[in-house]
């Protein structure tokens, strides 16, 4: 069996290496912020954890549009 490509925050990418954005914040408490790490690679978390969520750009940019398009509503619950 194979591994994912997408992982939490791993010991490779330390989250200090990684440059992120200014968050984004909608009505409520909801702050999310996107990096890019050294490697190229693309990071998504929310202001009030160190944990994030890593994968290639294209394939976080397709979570984006599916959340946007209502798709993946079932994920945010």
């Amino acid at each position: 069996m194979s591994t994912p490509e997408n992982t939490t925050s791993t010991p490779e990418t330390a989250f200090e290496d990684i440059a992120w954005s200014v968050p984004l914040c909608s009505e409520g408490a909801n702050c999310f912020r996107f990096g890019r790490g050294a490697d190229g690679r693309a990071h998504i978390g929310t202001t009030g954890s160190a944990a994030y969520v890593t994968d290639s750009a294209e394939a976080l940019r397709a979570l984006i549009a599916a959340v946007k398009a209502g798709a993946a509503d079932h994920l945010l619950a």
